[in-house]
């Protein structure tokens, strides 16, 4: 991080309890004051080899950092003219969209923006995603629209707009299928579409779900991608068969069986959802106003409805809203190769914090914004499955 303007503060908690003795607990030892000022973190997004990582601000702008040392790396050359909406990465370039209807690109290697793509006057793009059969189909959701453009020449291809009636907060191509493409939206419709061939609304759309209710947020899961979770703004949560557009579980109530499954303060909203593929789990992450998390079970497969007390707490890092928590590719990589971190997370308090899932020595712990100690409950097993 920038050390120059760095605000260092040690803090000590003890994570609270559970009225439950299932999982893994975990509490904080300190943290650190980012020099983000008044800024909100919005999103943080990893680079695929997880050398680097993109973080979002509310100033409109877009800084890099280690996700391992914590070291500020750059930030991109230029800001948008509204508020960023969605980041990602894509080998060397840095992808993100706007309110201010663009979606522009930066090569991380010099910082400096390569291309702007502009949807038009008064456009706003809320959501954007890479796919088809080369990886050059980009899709994004403009207002109630699905705009398509081929990223080689930057010329639009297709729009849909009969699809969605409001807003669509969310356009994803499917990883395993880059012809398919949901989308979903404030309208509470999830869409499915094939885009393959020339794209249309009448002969590519195959099928709609209706959540009934505004969608903030989707993500795929299992070992298939067959599966869809989805958060709504009213802080619902549903699981959902892609494959026949059936859904699987509705927790219309996911807050209040969250909340009730700890004894720390309840459950304001959710944060997103995280996927093990090595453990067939999912589960969804809730936090309090305060700032504090949790990685709660969803238990939904054979007759089972519930969501069960959380595997993980990470109390104590933030002081307000948590906006993006960015899992650590352990799964993948192995803790060697990411030095025991847990994972970041970012909020409205400014704080860019880095959880820890041991207390290794060979960590440098000035940068370290918080840390993880792990403890087993006396009647619990350590083979436990857990979030990373």
């Amino acid at each position: 991080m920038e050390a120059t303007d760095m605000d260092v503060e040690t803090e000590h908690a003890n994570g609270g309890g559970s009225s439950s003795s299932e999982g893994k607990r975990f509490s904080l030892k300190n943290s650190i004051q980012t020099n983000f000022g008044d800024d909100y973190v919005f999103q943080i997004v990893p680079k695929e080899d997880w050398t680097s990582m993109a973080v979002s601000l509310s100033s409109r702008m877009v800084k890099v950092y280690s996700p391992v040392t914590g070291q500020f790396v750059g930030e991109c050359n230029g800001r948008h003219a509204d508020s960023i909406n969605q980041i990602l990465f894509s080998g060397n370039m840095l992808h993100s969209c706007s309110s201010d209807g663009t979606i522009r690109a930066w090569d991380t290697r010099s910082y400096q923006q390569v291309s702007c793509l502009n949807a038009g006057p008064s456009q706003e793009i809320f959501s954007f995603s890479f796919g088809g059969s080369d990886g050059n189909l980009l899709a994004a959701g403009c207002k109630s629209q699905i705009v398509f453009w081929d990223w080689r020449n930057k010329k639009q291809i297709a729009c849909m707009e009969e699809s969605h009636m409001d807003d669509v907060t969310q356009v994803h191509f499917v990883p395993d299928q880059k012809n398919k493409l949901v989308s979903a939206s404030i309208d509470g419709l999830i869409c499915t579409f094939d885009t393959s061939g020339e794209i249309n609304d009448e002969d590519h759309l195959e099928s709609v779900m209706n959540v009934e209710t505004s969608i903030a947020k989707v993500g795929f899961f299992g070992a298939k991608y067959e599966k869809l979770w989805c958060l709504t703004h009213i802080e619902t949560l549903s699981i959902w068969d892609l494959n026949d557009s059936r859904l699987e579980v509705n927790f219309k109530d996911a807050r209040p069986l969250a909340s009730n499954s700890w004894a720390l303060d309840q459950v304001d909203y959710f944060v997103d959802c995280h996927y093990s593929a090595v453990d067939d789990n999912l589960w969804v992450i809730g936090a309090t106003n305060s700032g504090t998390l949790g990685y709660f079970p969803v238990a939904y497969s054979g007759g089972m409805r519930s969501i069960l007390s959380p595997e993980a707490v990470l109390h104590g890092g933030h002081t307000g809203v948590v906006r993006s928590v960015l899992a650590s590719p352990t799964v993948k990589t192995g803790l060697n190769q990411t030095h025991g971190v847990f994972g970041w997370t970012g909020g409205e308090d400014g704080r860019l914090c880095c959880w820890l899932s041991d207390e290794s020595s060979a960590i440098d712990h000035s940068w370290i914004s918080t840390s993880l100690v792990e403890k087993y409950p006396k009647n619990r097993k350590k083979s436990r499955h857990r979030p990373y």
